[in-house]
């Protein structure tokens, strides 16, 4: 490994983690403000959601293209690229907002979501800038960026809000202006060359091969059957509870503790996968997911979409950087970008479409039967982890 980066080790996991944090904060407070600025500037009720799917959608256009770029030039010159359009994005949407153009501030919001692309390489990135021996605890830590955006996201955006000539025009100038204090913060970590740049390695083994064979394949289901459930459960949980009788304000606080329990667990989790491997940890998040669907087909009170919430972000936690860790085994370096690359796609993709969908699941099926249908991908990721830790237990009974 590089030797500065072995020099610096937690200076750079801190640095990333902060990148996240700021990262999370322009999306966590975006979605705050999108879709009541929808409700205001869309030509049409029904499309007021619109700036939350281009959020949702950004990231799936610009992952692939992404660890390409970070293969070639490295992760700061992309997280650098990033950091432009967050700016980018916050001045179109504020422009949008100022012109009362719903189509611009959409664009606006497309760009912002192709900046939470790059970001979403910050684990990876994590992991490769620390020393072996802490690899998962730094990916874990960095996720838990998360907490903070948790309470800086809602109240900034609610803070500047008002703060221009034109209502929301102030709030997404200032999210744009957080993408300097995050080019600064990205610009200070120090990562090994690309691989490829470095050793003029070759392109390695096909994606299907490495998909197929080693844990590849099962890490890329496990995040993005992880991601699926969470997000698909997430999006239509508030619109459930107005639905079922309760408070706009009881749907902030249910979700509010959804996204503690999604970035809370990071502060250890990246111990527990060095303890109990990737494929335990994994297994776990995905009974805990199983754990948040009893609860909420059980009953529509408050009580129980709070538990079942706080479980959904666990189990969140738990299968998707257990995902996260054995992916990172499951390739050899000069493969790094492609696989990276495919996992990114995938688990963006099956998040978008899991929340472009999840209105339309809750209005034909029911909140109880849209939960069952969750059942699904978290069967196949237990099928395809149950048996890699049945092996983990073999040498110990031996």
């Amino acid at each position: 490994m590089n030797a500065i980066v072995e020099a610096h080790p937690r200076r750079n996991v801190a640095l990333l983690a902060l990148a996240q944090a700021l990262l999370l904060t322009v999306v966590v407070g975006c979605v705050a403000l999108s879709g009541l600025a929808g409700q205001v500037l869309a030509p049409d009720v029904s499309l007021a959601t619109l700036p939350i799917a281009a959020l949702v959608v950004g990231p799936f256009l610009v992952s692939w293209f992404a660890s390409l770029l970070m293969a070639r030039h490295g992760r700061r010159f992309a997280f650098l690229l990033g950091a432009g359009l967050c700016a980018s994005g916050g001045v179109v949407s504020a422009l949008g907002a100022a012109w009362q153009n719903y189509w611009v501030f959409c664009l606006g919001h497309l760009l912002l979501g192709g900046f939470q692309g790059f970001g979403s390489y910050h684990r990876f990135a994590a992991m490769e800038a620390t020393t072996e021996e802490r690899r998962e605890r730094a990916m874990s830590w960095v996720i838990g960026g998360g907490v903070v955006a948790a309470f800086t996201g809602p109240a900034l955006a609610h803070a500047s809000r008002n703060l221009g000539p034109v209502d929301f025009m102030g709030a997404y100038l200032v999210m744009g202006a957080l993408s300097i204090v995050y080019a600064l913060t990205v610009s200070q970590v120090r990562l090994p060359k690309p691989a490829a740049v470095a050793s003029g390695a070759r392109q390695g083994r096909p994606l299907g091969e490495i998909l197929r064979s080693g844990g590849a394949g099962k890490a890329v289901v496990t995040a993005a059957s992880a991601y699926a459930v969470m997000t698909l459960a997430m999006t239509a949980t508030p619109l459930a509870m107005v639905n079922c009788g309760l408070g706009p304000a009881d749907a902030r606080s249910v979700i509010q503790w959804h996204v503690l329990g999604m970035f809370i667990p990071s502060f250890f989790t990246g111990r527990l996968i060095q303890r109990f491997h990737a494929e335990r940890v994994a297994l776990a998040g995905v009974v805990l997911l199983s754990l948040h669907i009893a609860i909420a087909v059980s009953g529509q009170a408050l009580w129980q979409f709070g538990s079942a919430l706080v479980l959904l972000g666990m189990g969140w936690n738990f299968a998707f950087l257990g995902g996260t860790a054995l992916l990172g085994q499951a390739h050899r370096p000069e493969e790094k970008a492609k696989v990276q690359a495919c996992n990114e796609l995938v688990v963006n993709g099956v998040s978008a479409l899991a929340s472009l969908s999840s209105g339309v699941l809750l209005h034909a099926l029911g909140w109880q039967q849209l939960n069952l249908v969750l059942l699904g991908p978290l069967v196949l990721a237990a099928l395809m982890l149950t048996p890699a830790v049945y092996r983990l237990r073999v040498p110990a009974e031996s």
